[in-house]
């Protein structure tokens, strides 16, 4: 497998899942390091769900290997699970019967009795913010309610790994806002996993981000580093002085400079003074000739900077093939 890093929580190495014919995972492999909070971004059907279900021993793999808090998951399958704490996408609560007695059922099934199991739900219904809702009935809660009670039975056997999928899913603004902050507040202690669709959930929630496509990751890093090395391929923002009248023949002069594979007017402003800005792709640094056009030209380059790729560019410019 290669040398094991004593940092990563989970390994996966070159995981893949075959449905018959159908390749579902095509070689993943990603790191979940120690503390960290990583996002699972891909589109419906890339294989998010997929790998959370093999990484929770729900699911075999075709081939691959994945080691968790060192051990292998499909060698110490009952210890890793363990080590794990799962809220899949629908939430398994049973409606009918109150919180106490669902995460008593759950505890017990963990192993627990007694007056063990009863402090572990204690602590676990403060934990989440449910402690005074003990004695509701689970299907009277709000969705948000509920989602902290499939947080507080994927927490009671303490587990060093959450792995969460969608777990804002079908929650109102505010409700979204409480369980993203409960969430970094649970990375603090703990290792996660944080599958989902909502870009702006992975900007506020998530240190670092895997983008699965087809069952291949295809981006790994921080979203500041995704973003700076995209800005990189991507284009030039450059400021002109000139009319919207200009606009036509600027483009079309920008596009005869060396290096230039294409201009286009991204927006003309008349205050505080006219001047066009203008979008300017090329697949080299053409700085140098931006100057000597301006000059040339007796323009002036009232602005120049590299267009900033937001993650929703980024997802998009990786995932629409």
């Amino acid at each position: 497998m290669g040398q094991h890093n004593d940092s990563a929580m989970i390994e996966v190495r070159d995981l893949a899942k075959n449905y018959g014919d159908f390749k579902a995972l095509r070689g993943v492999s990603f790191e979940l390091r120690r503390g960290e909070i990583l996002g699972l971004l891909g589109p419906n059907g890339a294989g998010k769900s997929t790998t959370m279900k093999i990484l929770t021993g729900y699911l075999s793999a075709s081939s691959g290997s994945v080691t968790v808090d060192g051990l292998d998951l499909f060698a110490d399958s009952r210890a890793v699970r363990e080590r794990i704490g799962y809220l899949p996408e629908s939430t398994p609560i049973y409606g009918e019967m109150l919180v106490q007695d669902y995460l008593m059922y759950v505890a017990q099934m963990r192993g627990f009795r007694g007056s063990e199991a009863r402090d572990r739900i204690a602590a676990v219904t403060k934990r989440v913010g449910i402690d005074h809702r003990l004695g509701s009935e689970v299907g009277a809660l709000s969705k948000g309610l509920r989602q902290r009670v499939g947080l507080a039975q994927a927490l009671l056997h303490d587990p060093r790994i959450l792995i969460l999928d969608e777990p804002t899913s079908g929650l109102d603004p505010n409700q979204i806002v409480e369980i993203r902050d409960l969430i970094r507040s649970l990375g603090e202690e703990r290792s996660v996993i944080l599958s989902t669709h909502i870009l702006p959930e992975v900007r506020q929630t998530c240190d670092r981000l895997v983008i699965i496509h087809r069952g291949e990751v295809v981006a790994d890093g921080t979203p500041e580093a995704l973003e700076a090395e995209m800005a990189a391929d991507h284009a030039l923002l450059v400021g002109v002085t000139g009319s919207r009248d200009d606009a036509n023949s600027i483009v079309d002069a920008l596009r005869t400079l060396p290096g230039v594979d294409d201009a286009s007017l991204a927006h003309a402003s008349t205050e505080p003074f006219e001047h066009l800005l203008l979008e300017v792709s090329a697949r080299e640094d053409v700085r140098r000739a931006l100057f000597r056009w301006a000059a040339e030209g007796e323009r002036e380059l009232v602005e120049l900077r590299r267009k900033r790729m937001d993650l929703e560019g980024i997802f998009q410019s990786l995932t629409q093939t």
